[in-house]
């Protein structure tokens, strides 16, 4: 079946249809959440309420773009709503004192450096950076549409971008230094 019959299946309610759209996407949808979210449970929360939420208004969905970069994007959104719910994380920024100055698209590290260090700080960082940095590095967002998503001013996110790449190029020199472990 067609992912095309699939979602017409689903706009008329038929479950097995669902079902089906549900098993091809919840891992990957589920990953996204937990990137956002890092605890297992809440992932799982925003992920069942993202489906739950696509397909009610699964008629919205017109193939302007493909069904899973739809369904991700209210799975970010919901992974989102779910950090704000447990604090609000947002500092309003006075836009005069940021400093944009570095340059956002010199992400390297040593050449000693491996992947899941790179994941492993990029968890450690703090919620507002660490959100950004994900949208941006890890989903390829630019920041007009991150500062849709969370609701913040472009500068706003180039901001915490650039402290959130600062702070992880700390913490990656750190460990390839020896003085972090």
């Amino acid at each position: 079946m067609s992912q095309i019959e699939l979602i017409e299946k689903c706009k008329n309610n038929d479950r097995k249809a669902q079902l089906h759209l549900y098993r091809q996407y919840c891992e990957g949808m589920f990953i996204v959440a937990n990137r956002f979210l890092k605890h297992t449970e809440d992932a799982e929360d925003a992920m069942q309420e993202a489906f739950i939420n696509a397909f009610q208004k699964i008629d919205q969905y017109t193939a302007a773009v493909s069904f899973g970069a739809w369904l991700k994007k209210i799975v970010i959104n919901k992974s989102l709503d779910k950090l704000r719910a447990k604090q609000n994380y947002y500092i309003t920024i006075d836009e005069a004192q940021l400093e944009v100055v570095a340059d956002e698209d010199n992400w390297q590290t040593s050449d000693e450096t491996t992947l899941e260090e790179v994941k492993t700080e990029i968890e450690n960082l703090p919620d507002k950076y660490r959100v950004v940095v994900i949208l941006f590095l890890l989903e390829g967002y630019d920041h007009q549409e991150i500062s849709e998503i969370l609701n913040i001013s472009t500068t706003a996110s180039r901001t915490q971008l650039l402290r959130g790449k600062k702070k992880l190029q700390q913490a990656l020199k750190k460990r390839s230094h020896g003085t972090g472990y």
